[in-house]
């Protein structure tokens, strides 16, 4: 075999490789936020704090804590809250298309609840110590903020990068919906309240449902059959 066989292999390969991930995208996802999750649920059992728990904290709280960026950390911790997203909704529901919208966005997000309350009281970790800048009572792991925003906002970049026929448009709001999702879970480091690990995996958990759900919950509250994707 020459080096042009061995190239031209190679590439072959590649592509092989690419164009399976492309078909395969969701199930991907879905193996790694699970195998995330598992990964940090192990750490958080045995009782330990990570280091990456350590390192967040010390530059989310220690470093980047200021009497600038708290304001601005519990505005975008607030993108989470419960008005924030009923108000959001109450726009889905008026101008989102499908046959019911609004309750498309209000099962995701009522899943999304169950399962962060569910995993809460069965890992039971305790809020991190510290000086919390917000007020908590419930466990810790996985984080509700980052699993509600993860639900909802990416519900949201589904239905636009779906059905929005502007391509401008659609990367626009799909960028900014991503970067509050992101936001959301820094936040939640930033005011005390959760670990790095519980952000993630309220990521990882979120994801995996969002996944499920857009595929098989959400076409029945879309009607897909009479409503137009993208082209």
């Amino acid at each position: 075999m020459t080096a042009s066989d061995s190239k031209r292999d190679a590439r072959g390969l590649a592509q092989g490789v690419l164009s399976y991930a492309r078909k395969n995208v969701r199930t991907i996802a879905v193996l790694l936020a699970a195998l995330l999750f598992v990964c940090l649920l192990e750490e958080v059992t045995e009782g330990e704090i990570m280091t990456l728990d350590a390192l967040a904290y010390r530059f989310f709280v220690v470093t980047l804590r200021s009497n600038v960026m708290t304001p601005i950390m519990e505005g975008f911790t607030s993108l989470s809250s419960v008005a924030v997203i009923l108000v959001m909704a109450l726009v889905v529901a008026a101008f989102a298309p499908g046959k019911a919208p609004g309750r498309c966005v209000c099962a995701n997000v009522v899943g999304a609840l169950v399962l962060n309350q569910v995993l809460k009281f069965i890992v039971q970790r305790p809020r991190p110590d510290g000086y919390r800048l917000a007020v908590e009572s419930s466990y810790s792991f996985p984080s509700g903020h980052s699993m509600i925003s993860m639900a909802f906002y990416g519900l949201l970049i589904w239905m636009i990068w779906k059905y929005e026929r502007d391509d401008v448009m659609r990367h626009v709001w799909c960028c900014l919906f991503g970067l509050i999702i992101v936001m959301v879970g820094i936040s939640r480091i930033y005011l005390g309240v959760h670990y790095a690990s519980d952000v993630i995996a309220g990521f990882c958990v979120s994801l995996i449902w969002l996944v499920f759900f857009t595929k098989v919950i959400a076409p029945a509250f879309m009607d897909e059959e009479n409503v137009q994707p993208r082209s």
